[in-house]
């Protein structure tokens, strides 16, 4: 491991270690973010020069997808060496760059740390595999085949198949939850647990302010290696994986999501907390069990600080009743936890072609979710190109890059629409991305809503994110806040944010018609500066299609 050199600039605001709750977090997928060297694909360099960009946006951090050493089998979520950046995408003085200018311009540096497993190319699984006595033989998920050659259960891949996969060197198959060259680690051994703290570490002293874990509930699996039960036909959905895909077809008790796992959580929270202002929000992929994983792994001050679901990352359309519904539930089952929400990410269809490619107005009812989204109790991830309305990219197979989509072709697609280019400039074939050929095609639709395009238009979906942002600022309520839903009808969701002596009530209407809520007679102050137009009259909120409103409880 090489040695770590602590950031030489250290943000003034890092005495506020409870920064992340109520953050907004910008991610960033540096493949597709800018490339600076001209060879098609972004890199840390491209992101320095495009921090000024999201500073301006409003947001308070960034999470920075995988740039480590990689074979990039999984597009850097199969890490080669945790502590290395990948040539492609720069050196360790790009990202020190990079993070030194991101604390300048007052942004907050999370990274992905992907430790469930490696890559099949890693030092550790080459030792481990090398024969079953060596120092790290039990570093890695190794099982003998059952009598008859088969693997040792029934456990299955996301990424299609079974999880394990036989190995002619020590002869047992080895677990992989994803692809095969992605091997698990054994999160039971003292000594993996050891080593991936200190890989935290390494980055910690480099000065970063947290991370986000990839398959945080993926950590340990049941050592009785028990086959999972079948779930029924009418509790199966599409969460965590396609509907094509038969992992769907098992309710995954021993592979995932293990009570163990709070103990190394606790490890790892204790590893943070001797850093200031330091956080971490976990991914949590489970179908069934969500949010009680994540109140579990959330509750109280000894675990990570924050997770999110896919419960607003699913296909199915957000609806006021479904926000209310899983809000509630989580308040109950955490209390004392906190979420972070997002409605995309690199690893789902884009909003504006999951939910909003039917609605009369989509840029209206962009801006209305998100200001949705982003006054909900919890924290914020913004995938980068929501604020610019960016549709789902529609590519050819042979454009594809993406395993997942390639093995589920063409009823599932994969990642790869999500994953196109950010369009900086509506004038260039590229979108100012590059100056070669992108790593995938920069769709000809996208160049319409380029940074550039929408820059200066009020009424644009990019300014209407500036405005929000700003406008949340001014209202710790609305970031750090207590939340209670006030009954509402139809398409429309209301609630109060308080927080101390401040209270405040928020109004969307999800739908294209008006709507009205009723507030029992209370008279409210409106507040202004958010870009919406509802209006109370005689104790209700009306609200136009696609409408919001916001206003104190004096």
């Amino acid at each position: 491991m090489q040695s770590a050199v602590k950031a030489t600039l250290s943000p003034d605001f890092a005495v506020d270690r409870d920064w992340w709750r109520g953050a907004v977090i910008y991610q960033i997928y540096p493949r597709s973010y800018q490339d600076s060297n001209g060879d098609g694909i972004g890199d840390l360099r491209g992101i320095i020069g495009r921090l000024p960009y999201i500073a301006a946006l409003g947001v308070d951090a960034i999470w920075i997808s995988p740039f480590f050493k990689s074979p990039m089998k999984d597009f850097g979520y199969d890490v080669s060496d945790y502590c290395d950046v990948d040539p492609m995408f720069g050196t360790l003085a790009d990202f020190d760059a990079l993070t030194a200018e991101a604390h300048r311009l007052g942004l907050k540096v999370m990274i992905d740390e992907v430790l469930s497993h490696t890559a099949d190319i890693h030092p550790w699984f080459k030792e481990s595999r090398s024969s079953r006595t060596n120092p790290k033989a039990d570093w890695y998920v190794w099982a003998d085949a059952r009598p008859d050659g088969t693997p040792p259960n029934n456990w299955l891949s996301i990424f299609g198949g079974s999880a394990w996969q036989w190995d002619t060197s020590r002869q047992q198959y080895y677990l992989h939850n994803f692809l095969a060259e992605q091997p698990d680690l054994n999160f039971h051994s003292r000594a993996v647990q050891d080593a991936l703290l200190d890989v935290t570490r390494f980055w910690l002293e480099r000065g970063v302010d947290g991370f986000r874990l990839d398959t945080i509930n993926f950590y340990f699996h049941s050592q009785g290696l028990e086959d999972n039960p079948p779930l029924p036909p009418e509790q199966r959905n599409d969460q965590t994986a396609p509907s094509v895909n038969p992992y769907n077809y098992q309710d995954h008790l021993y592979d995932k999501s293990r009570p163990e796992n709070l103990g190394f959580l606790e490890r790892f929270r204790a590893l943070l907390d001797e850093y200031p202002a330091t956080a971490a929000v976990g991914e949590v992929g489970d179908s069934q069990r969500g949010l009680e994983v994540v109140a579990a792994y959330t509750a109280g001050s000894k675990r990570v600080h924050m997770c999110y679901s896919f419960d607003f990352l699913a296909p199915e359309k957000i609806s006021a009743a479904k926000v209310r519904s899983v809000l509630e539930a989580f308040g109950e089952v955490a209390s004392d936890g906190w979420s972070c929400w997002a409605f995309s990410n690199h690893d789902v269809m884009r909003t504006a072609s999951r939910w909003a490619a039917g609605e009369a107005d989509q840029t209206a009812y962009l801006k209305v979710i998100s200001a949705l989204l982003m006054s909900l109790r919890g924290s914020v991830c913004i995938y980068q190109g929501e604020e610019l309305g960016l549709g789902e990219a529609e590519l050819q197979f042979e454009d594809l890059q993406d395993p997942y989509g390639i093995r589920f072709w063409p009823e599932f697609k994969g990642r790869d629409g999500c994953r196109t280019p950010m369009v900086w400039n509506g004038a260039d074939g590229n979108g100012g991305f590059s100056t070669a050929k992108p790593w995938l095609p920069v769709p000809a639709k996208h160049l319409s809503q380029a940074v550039d395009v929408q820059q200066g238009d009020d009424n644009s979906l990019l300014e209407h994110y500036r405005r929000f942002l700003a406008f949340r600022r001014l209202y710790p309520a609305l970031a750090k806040g207590e939340i209670e839903f006030i009954e509402s009808q139809g398409d429309t969701v209301a609630f109060t944010r308080r927080e101390g002596n401040e209270q405040i009530v928020c109004a969307f209407n999800l739908g294209s018609r008006p709507a009205e809520v009723n507030l029992g007679g209370r008279s409210l102050q409106p507040l202004p500066g958010h870009g919406f137009s509802g209006q109370t009259d005689a104790g209700s909120i009306r609200l136009g299609g696609y409408g919001a409103w916001f206003g104190r409880i004096d």
